[in-house]
């Protein structure tokens, strides 16, 4: 029985399996976590290939294009970091308080991606519109086929 649990395991697992396999990607545990009693969260990731580029959507609610960072380290690895924080709205007038705070501010977020190599790093954009964050990725054109040239023998 307990190897049947073990295959239903596996397959249910197959896309993070996938995703190892095309874009290896680095759990947020392995992003430095100094980060004085916050919590370092994950960040949701739908990874689109297209023959020309790689698009990545990840939902980053509460947080503007001025608090997500988009690097890549090492040449080929994409780093995409939060800090976490959000400005509280205050009252117009003096003496405002807040009598109840729910909202959660954002966590802090990082997640690593390592590229494939027909990647053009050089040609990465980002985007953020209505809570979703979009990082586009360039691929590089394929190298040309080598010819074969037949010389003939006199």
């Amino acid at each position: 029985m307990s190897a049947v649990v073990e295959a239903l395991s596996e397959l249910l697992s197959l896309p993070e399996t996938m995703e190892r396999f095309v874009l290896s990607s680095s759990r947020p545990n392995d992003v430095n976590q100094s980060n004085r009693g916050g919590v370092l969260g994950t960040l949701p990731v739908d990874i689109l290939d297209t023959p020309k580029e790689y698009i990545f959507y990840m939902d980053v609610p509460g947080l503007s294009k001025s608090d997500i960072q988009v690097t890549v380290e090492e040449e080929n690895t994409l780093v995409i970091k939060s800090n976490g924080k959000r400005k509280r709205e205050d009252g117009e007038e003096e003496g405002c308080k807040y009598i109840r705070l729910e909202r959660r501010p954002p966590q802090k977020l990082a997640r690593k991606f390592r590229l494939p190599e027909n990647c053009n790093v050089s040609a990465i954009t980002a985007k953020c519109e209505n809570g979703v964050l979009t990082v586009v990725v360039e691929k590089l054109p394929p190298p040309p086929k080598p010819k074969t040239v037949e010389v003939a023998i006199s």
